[in-house]
């Protein structure tokens, strides 16, 4: 497991990449391993507001159904619908165009390090 520099991480497995009052939001390549081939992501919609730490959405896999938290607080500025249609991009680049969302936030909320993220990883 190698978590890019430069992003930020949950420990639900979520990457934060922040640009300004904008972050991009994504599942690391630690989840999609776990859970093997995704074949349905639930997102919301532009538009919506999000609370951090509240379930937002879901990810579905041959092998389970995983919850997706909202790192941030804020509003969804735009959803990756390519994902929406082509579940497997969460697989096959989950730092590129397997992203998630596009939020607005007001306040940045206390995330983990590369480092710490895959310290948490290899504690589990």
């Amino acid at each position: 497991m190698n978590a890019p520099t430069g992003l930020l991480f949950t420990a639900e497995h979520e990457w934060v990449d922040v640009e300004g009052d904008t972050a991009t939001v994504g599942v690391t390549s630690y989840a999609a391993d776990q859970l093997g081939d995704v074949v349905y992501v639930d997102l919301p919609s532009a538009g919506d507001a999000l609370t951090a730490g509240a379930v937002i959405g879901e990810i579905e896999s041959t092998k389970s159904v995983g919850e997706l938290f909202a790192p941030v607080s804020g509003e969804v500025l735009e959803r990756n619908d390519d994902v929406l249609s082509k579940p497997e991009l969460v697989n096959s680049d989950p730092y590129g165009v397997g992203w998630l969302l596009k939020v607005r936030f007001s306040e940045l909320p206390q995330l983990l390090s590369a480092d710490e993220y895959e310290k948490l990883v290899g504690e589990q």
